[in-house]
């Protein structure tokens, strides 16, 4: 049995306080802050490839489209409370019109992998395309190639002049961030998760059981796509521009790498995974000698050989391993005193 969601939450809250206060002692602030929205990112797939056995080619789709919304929205709106809330609602619409056009198909993995493919890598090449002044939405230009700058940061509700940012952005991300992880162990532990594990298990099984397997699969995607669209409008306020390379494939090949690398079916791997190898990056980008994109992959290769399950298992399984010694220990050594006693 495990323990009670309640006393889960409180764990995981305490976690997250600690880390949110030691981490900026360690790292920037600036730094810390893109490494949690990748966090965020990593945990949309993780929640839907993980748990919910759907391999997505596309989750880039949706954090490129949560980024771009936002900035179209803040544009025209002047501030920033209703286009991060749109930001959501518009990836978690797509994905979820995605979701049920495949899994009502009864579309198999392999075909569900290409179709996110192709459909991240259309949208790349439109947004990419849209550098005429007749790509308008309202007030706001999509500038193609050049991306869309200069538009409404996070404000506090209702004060648009009041901007969050440095620091103050920083703790805003990271309570998102814990909040997300929340639902999502709630979800997990709800009747609605424990179906999802068991579609992904064995899906012909639970359709036989009578439960509608597509619309749940389609939910599942759905969610993944509002959390990815989240860490999109996140992101489109720590970096100030939205550009097409939010659609690129290299951007979703690392979402798969973080997810591996961390440990699919964990909620915290894909977060590990997706900060780890982030910061891993941007330590690297900071000289010229070795080219980042071979580290990456000599990294994935060595994890899927050596450690296939990830990160976070490889721990966990090496914690209760050790732990389970010391308990056998233990309890022989009581045994022995009772007995010569």
């Amino acid at each position: 049995m495990g323990r009670p969601i309640g006393q889960e939450a409180l764990i995981i809250v305490v976690v997250a306080a600690l880390l949110i206060w030691l981490m900026p002692m360690l790292i920037s602030s600036y730094t810390l802050t893109v490494l949690v929205i990748y966090g965020m990112l990593g945990l949309s797939l993780g929640l839907i490839w993980g748990f919910g056995g759907i391999l997505c080619f596309g989750q880039a789709a949706f954090f490129g489209l949560g980024a771009y919304t936002y900035a179209i929205a803040a544009i025209n709106f002047g501030e920033s409370t209703l286009p991060m809330i749109i930001a959501i609602i518009v990836p978690a619409l797509f994905a979820a019109a995605l979701g049920a056009m495949m899994f009502y198909g009864r579309l198999t993995d392999v075909y569900l992998g290409v179709i996110t493919l192709v459909v991240t890598l259309i949208l790349f090449k439109f947004v990419n395309s849209t550098a005429g002044p007749q790509y308008v939405i309202g007030n706001a230009r999509l500038g193609g190639f050049n991306g869309i700058p200069g538009f409404q940061t996070l404000n506090v509700p209702g004060n648009p002049d009041a901007y969050i940012w440095g620091h103050a952005y920083f703790y805003v991300c990271a309570v998102a961030l814990t909040l997300v992880f929340l639902l999502v162990t709630w979800l997990l532990r709800s009747s609605f998760g424990r179906i999802a594990i068991g579609i992904r298990e064995n899906e012909t099984r639970m359709r036989l059981m009578g439960y509608d397997v597509a619309a749940r699969k389609t939910v599942l995607f759905a969610i993944g796509g509002a959390i990815a669209g989240l860490a999109g409008a996140l992101f489109a306020n720590w970096g100030e521009i939205v550009t097409p390379g939010l659609f690129s494939l290299g951007q979703s090949a690392e979402i798969i790498i973080w997810c591996i690398v961390g440990g699919l079916g964990t909620r915290f791997g894909p977060i590990l995974g997706a900060a780890g190898l982030a910061y891993l990056k941007f330590m690297l980008g900071q000289q010229s000698l070795i080219d980042n994109t071979l580290i990456t992959g000599l990294i994935l290769v060595l994890f899927v050989l050596f450690l296939p399950r990830g990160l976070v298992p490889a721990i966990t399984s090496l914690w209760q391993l050790s732990f389970g010694r010391a308990r056998r220990r233990s309890q022989r050594s009581n045994r022995r005193r009772a007995r010569h006693g």
